[in-house]
C-alpha cells in the first residue's frame, strides 16, 4: 500500500515509450498563438499583461548585460508553470517531480551564469568566493567552503523544486485516501477531511506557481552577481 503512493511519480510509458516527451510538449498547446493585432482576445491580452509585468519585476534588479535573459527566463516561467500546474489535475503526470529533469533545468542554466561571469568579469566572479575583511588564518577555509556553496546552487535548485511538488502530492494523495476510507465509517470526519483536502489544493495551486517564480528568481539573482 504505502509503494502505491509513489506510483504517481514515475515517469508513465505505453507500450514501452517513455512519454515525458509528450508531457513536456504538450503544455505549449493551451497558450494561445500571439497575433499581429494588439488586442486579439480577452486570453491573449492577459498573458501578455503577466509577461510583461512579470518580465520588468524580474529584470528590475538586473544590469543592462542581464537583459537579454529576458526571454529564455520568461519562457522557464511559463514553462514551469503549466507543467505544476497541470500536474494537479487528475489522471496526469507531473514532470518536475523527477529530479532528473530538474537538474537538467538547472545545471546548464546555473553553469551559463558562471561562465559569463568568468569571461566578463573574472576578478569580481572570483571575488565572492572570498568576502572582503576576511582574517587571514580563515581564508583557506572560506574560500573552500564559499566554492562548496557555489557547486551547491544547482542542487539546491533542482531539489527544492521536486521536494515541494513531491511533498505536496504525496499529502493531497494521503488525505484523498483517508477521506475516502473514513465516509462510510464516519462521515463527519470524512466531510471535514474532504474540506481540508479542498484548502491543501488551493495551497498546493499557489505553490505551483511560487515555486516556478522562486526557480526562476534565484537564477535571476545568480545572473544578477555575474553581470
Amino acid at each position: 500500500m504505502t509503494l502505491s503512493f509513489f506510483d504517481q511519480f514515475m515517469s508513465p510509458s505505453y507500450l514501452g515509450i517513455p512519454l515525458m516527451a509528450l508531457a513536456l510538449s504538450l503544455p505549449w498547446i493551451l497558450f494561445p498563438t500571439p497575433s499581429a493585432r494588439w488586442l486579439n482576445n480577452r486570453s491573449l491580452t492577459l498573458q501578455n499583461w503577466f509577461i510583461n509585468r512579470f518580465t520588468q519585476q524580474l529584470l528590475l534588479p538586473l544590469n543592462p548585460g542581464g537583459h537579454k535573459w529576458a526571454l529564455i527566463l520568461t519562457s522557464l516561467m511559463l514553462f514551469l508553470i503549466t507543467l505544476n500546474m497541470l500536474g494537479l489535475l487528475p489522471y496526469t503526470f507531473t514532470p518536475t517531480t523527477q529530479l532528473s529533469l530538474n537538474m537538467g533545468l538547472a545545471v546548464p542554466l546555473w553553469l551559463a551564469t558562471v561562465i559569463i561571469g568568468m569571461r566578463n568579469q573574472p576578478t569580481i566572479a572570483l571575488g565572492h568566493l572570498l568576502p572582503e575583511g576576511t582574517p587571514t588564518p580563515l581564508i583557506p577555509v572560506l574560500i573552500i567552503i564559499e566554492t562548496i556553496s557555489l557547486f551547491i546552487r544547482p542542487l539546491a535548485l533542482g531539489v527544492r523544486l521536486t521536494a515541494n511538488l513531491t511533498a505536496g502530492h504525496l499529502l493531497i494523495q494521503l488525505i484523498a485516501t483517508a477521506a475516502f476510507v473514513l465516509l462510510p465509517l464516519m462521515p463527519t470526519v470524512a466531510i471535514l477531511t474532504a474540506a481540508l483536502l479542498f484548502l491543501l489544493t488551493l495551497l498546493e495551486v499557489a505553490v505551483a506557481m511560487i515555486q516556478a517564480y522562486v526557480f526562476v528568481l534565484l537564477l535571476s539573482l545568480y545572473l544578477q552577481e555575474n553581470v
